[in-house]
């Protein structure tokens, strides 16, 4: 016999009262877990479906990767811009590593500001601050300036607290098992 109390269907609306329009949203996808980039290029796909035009641009992942977002992005008219040099662990240079992250900083506000995107997704943009490679008020500051119709999906695990509160939508994702720790190598078409 099923236990009506909880298999019960709800009846209730759960949207809050007085809900409102907003210009542009600030989303953020941070944690440990699987699936933030993987998020945001999800809704960089409804994006485009509505025809908006959409920028990417991403740190850490060095552009000779190959990622299957990036390639299916430029496909389908994707500004695609790769600032990365992959790894920390993997450099032999952190200060070339720092240049790359403050030459696509730079990049990514002259996104912002010039406003030809409503949606701009900003790839690993948590460890430009939590390494230390530029100060948040740095990368908070333009993105709260942006032009009112952007839209920004920020990616990446350890979000300052200054992006936290910026944001109008933080999703933690937290990694309960990943194949990656059970000594499973990222697998190209799930992964990249």
């Amino acid at each position: 016999m099923a236990d009506t109390e909880h298999d019960a269907a709800p009846t209730d609306d759960p949207r809050p009262d007085g809900l409102r329009r907003a210009d542009s949203l600030v989303i953020v996808n941070t944690g440990n877990g699987k699936g933030k980039s993987s998020s945001a290029f999800g809704m960089m796909v409804r994006a485009l479906a509505r025809d908006w035009n959409v920028a990417v641009v991403q740190f850490i992942k060095s552009g000779n990767w190959n990622v299957g977002e990036e390639k299916m992005g430029r496909q389908l008219g994707v500004d695609w811009f790769s600032f990365g040099d992959g790894f920390t662990w993997d450099s032999n240079d952190l200060s070339n590593d720092r240049a790359h992250a403050a030459e696509g900083w730079a990049k990514a506000v002259e996104l912002m500001q010039a406003g030809e995107h409503q949606l701009v997704i900003f790839d690993e943009l948590t460890y430009l601050s939590s390494f230390n490679w530029l100060p948040i008020a740095d990368i908070v500051s333009p993105i709260a300036d942006r032009p009112r119709h952007v839209n920004v999906i920020i990616t990446g695990r350890d979000a300052a607290p200054e992006l936290i509160e910026l944001a109008d939508t933080v999703t933690e994702m937290t990694e309960i098992k990943h194949a990656y720790t059970s000594g499973i190598r990222a697998m190209r078409g799930i992964d990249y």
